[in-house]
């Protein structure tokens, strides 16, 4: 049997990734990680409560003693386990570094201890920065704009480090910007829908124009499961769905698609150091087999009707949460003295 350590598998990603993974390989042992910050929820892993197949453990993955006693037990190690907000980390980048750096590298000794026989590390296209023309490919340079992306890439140097010095059989995954069921309502799309269903601002920053390409969330598990069954230690993979959207096409989408005014929309101040293009050349992972499944506009109607439908889950945070209100106050500020 094939035992997988998954940290920070209470998150967006992780809680989707593991979902996918316990129903699909029965026969493996998933076994989940994660410190429970303000965004690690467990009960974005409700369902899978009684499986035989999953086991959950509340820890951090800079406690060497909780990281030993785990990766002692399994032969991979997944780490989705991150602080990934640009805005938080433009706030107080502290803990970025304590999850980003010294947390990777909490892992990382521990798979070199172990003998692990795969390690990946689940990256974001925010570390290669900014690109106006063209795509980034796996061997464009790191040029992160945000602690929260330098944090990343320090991250993933590290990797490359204990696959060059020490043998680690370490992977990259580095993602475009994911949407999905589950996402912290701080993000974006699952921001702007919760706001629009509470018919409450949608705060745009600057012109609207900055460009992301968006994949949903299940097209990049099914990635990251094409890289941990066929991709090769030491590379790094792209992966997106080349769906590049500016940021005030998704608004006005998503009020379209709710029924709300485009008045909703309030422009604030940009978001400083704010990379104005991602673009990702997927190629790479294309050669091994995958490629994304979900339609774009199929997927945000189905993210919508998730967030419709589970208004219970989104409202407890948005209400309840102390760091999310305060996050909310700092950062849109201007729009309570309209």
């Amino acid at each position: 049997m094939k035992s997988i350590l998954v940290t920070g598998g209470a998150g967006f990603i992780g809680s989707n990734f593991v979902r996918y993974m316990v129903n699909k390989y029965p026969q493996y042992r998933i076994i989940v990680l994660d410190a429970l910050t303000y965004a690690g929820n467990r009960e974005n892993l409700a369902d899978l409560e009684g499986k035989m197949n999953y086991l959950f453990y509340h820890g951090d993955i800079r406690d060497a003693r909780v990281v030993d006693n785990l990766v002692s037990n399994v032969d991979t190690i997944i780490n989705f386990a991150a602080e990934t907000h640009v805005d938080r980390s433009i706030l107080a980048a502290d803990s970025f570094i304590q999850t980003d750096v010294v947390g990777t590298f909490t892992l990382l000794e521990a798979a070199r201890k172990y003998n692990i026989e795969r390690y990946i590390q689940i990256s974001t296209d925010e570390v290669y920065g900014s690109v106006e023309e063209g795509s980034f490919t796996e061997e464009s340079p790191l040029k992160p704009n945000s602690p929260y992306s330098a944090s990343k890439a320090s991250g993933d140097l590290l990797v490359r480090s204990y696959y060059k010095t020490y043998g680690v059989p370490a992977i990259i995954t580095r993602s475009s910007n994911n949407f999905g069921p589950y996402q912290y309502p701080e993000k974006l799309i699952p921001l702007f829908i919760t706001n629009a269903l509470q018919d409450q601002p949608l705060p745009l920053y600057g012109d609207g124009k900055n460009v992301r390409d968006w994949i949903y969330v299940i097209d990049n598990c099914e990635a990251i499961d094409v890289v941990l069954h066929h991709g090769q230690p030491g590379e790094i993979y792209n992966i997106g769905a080349g769906n590049e959207l500016q940021n005030i096409q998704i608004t006005e989408m998503i009020l379209d698609k709710l029924n709300k005014p485009r008045s909703l929309i309030k422009p604030v101040p940009d978001r400083p150091g704010h990379d104005r293009r991602y673009s990702l050349n997927c190629d790479k992972i294309r050669a091994l087999g995958w490629q994304p499944r979900h339609n774009f506009e199929e997927a945000l109607d189905e993210t919508i009707r998730w967030y419709v439908e589970n208004e219970a889950w989104w409202r407890r945070i948005k209400e309840k949460e102390a760091s999310f209100k305060e996050y909310y106050r700092q950062q849109y500020a201007a729009l309570e003295n309209d």
